[in-house]
């Protein structure tokens, strides 16, 4: 559920939260599908009591966990997993040829996947992989521009359950993972690739190993973000992942949110345009940047994305 930038964090009950201010503001934790309150309910009690600001309070219910609890708004919010069982079973059996010739692809031209710690040395390969080009899909990249102490502070989360693994040509990281394991579900919390590299397939590689690392484990589900549309859709498809439905619940935290809960008029306003008019934005939208920043914006815009995917599945 996409939030504004405009956000006010919060410590509650040991949990930390983001508050967006305004008449459709809202509460989440910060870190959903990586932490999960046991008790919505009592954790909405919780916010209102700190003073969090916001209409109404949202939280995800944990991904196995599919029984509905009644008495609570509830939504269905689709995200993308791949199912697992035997790293062997989803190499022969789910990649298709195209995919496996990818992987196959990124040895061929020299890449290595390693498990890697997280030292000042793999911060660095981050920083560079983040500065290669302040366009990425067609759009701004939030995190070109930072500085090392910042991507530093902002990938040191769950130390105890998070696997780093870099894509190596030769001794320069061209792609990293950060890999982060739950109950039963492990999740890709950051994947990212360098543009200049995609040719060598080094995302293909690192979701290969991230999958062989979770069968090792007896992981059921493999999470990457929300079902996803276009270039990285598609993407994903090619990985084997699936459109999985988890419940997200809403509770109003003030007047003006029950009202708008009632109403059915919660949700961000780009929510309510038809799939086909989103399509024809973010298509715009590519082409306005591609105007406005030039070179860089061509050489991140989707279609190109999509074109790597029909001939093999690379992103």
């Amino acid at each position: 559920m996409p939030f504004s930038r405009r956000n006010q964090r919060m410590l509650v009950d040991g949990v930390e939260t983001v508050s967006t201010g305004g008449l459709r503001g809202y509460v989440r934790l910060r870190a959903e599908y990586y932490e999960y309150v046991p008790d919505g309910l009592a954790f909405a009690a919780a916010l209102k009591k700190a003073g969090a600001r916001g209409q109404w309070f949202t939280w995800l219910q944990p991904t196995l966990d599919q029984v509905r609890k009644p008495g609570i708004h509830a939504e269905i919010e689709s995200i993308s997993v791949v199912p697992l069982s035997t790293f062997e079973h989803y190499w022969k059996k789910q990649l298709n040829d195209k995919t496996r010739n990818m992987v196959r692809k990124a040895g061929k031209a020299g890449v290595e996947v390693r498990i890697c710690e997280y030292d000042d040395k793999f911060v660095q390969g981050i920083v560079e992989i983040y500065n290669e080009n302040p366009m990425r899909q067609g759009k701004p990249f939030a995190h070109y521009g930072k500085d090392f102490a910042t991507i530093k502070r902002e990938h040191d989360s769950y130390p105890e359950r998070s696997v780093f693994l870099g894509a190596f040509h030769g001794e320069r990281m061209i792609g990293f993972i950060k890999l982060v394991h739950g109950e039963g579900v492990s999740n890709l919390m950051q994947i990212i690739s360098m543009i200049g590299e995609r040719d060598k397939a080094p995302t293909n590689a690192l979701i290969s190993k991230a999958v062989e690392l979770c069968c090792e484990r007896g992981v059921k589900y493999l999470h990457y973000g929300l079902w996803s549309k276009r270039g990285l859709g598609d993407f994903k498809k090619h990985h084997r992942f699936e459109r999985y439905d988890v419940v997200r619940y809403f509770v109003p935290l003030t007047l003006w949110g029950r009202l708008l809960l009632a109403l059915r008029l919660h949700k961000p306003p780009q929510e309510y345009v038809p799939d086909f008019a989103r399509d024809f934005l973010v298509e715009l939208r590519a082409r306005w940047n591609t105007l406005r920043y030039g070179k860089t914006a061509k050489q991140a815009a989707p279609a190109a994305a999509q074109a790597q995917n029909k001939a093999g599945g690379s992103a």
